[in-house]
């Protein structure tokens, strides 16, 4: 992943990563990364939108996100 603008529209600095997945070209790319406030927050965006709304969410839920997503319990939107 690419680091890309380090703040977001809330001055919030974030180590944004573009999403493995969005190098398909079709303009569905989200970029997330940790916020640098040593909160343990993690920040997610459009990056299409990037002076747009965000979304936060505390460490241990992001983990669990992640936990699921690499063990396939997420299924994917029709």
């Amino acid at each position: 992943m690419a680091m890309v603008n380090p703040l977001t529209n809330a001055g919030l600095p974030v180590a944004w990563h573009v999403s493995t997945r969005s190098g398909n070209g079709d303009g569905n790319c989200v970029e997330a990364g940790p916020v640098l406030d040593g909160s343990g927050r993690f920040a997610v965006r459009d990056s299409k939108d990037r002076g747009g709304p965000l979304l936060l969410y505390p460490a241990a839920g992001w983990a669990a996100f992640v936990t699921d997503l690499r063990a396939g319990r997420l299924a994917p939107l029709p």
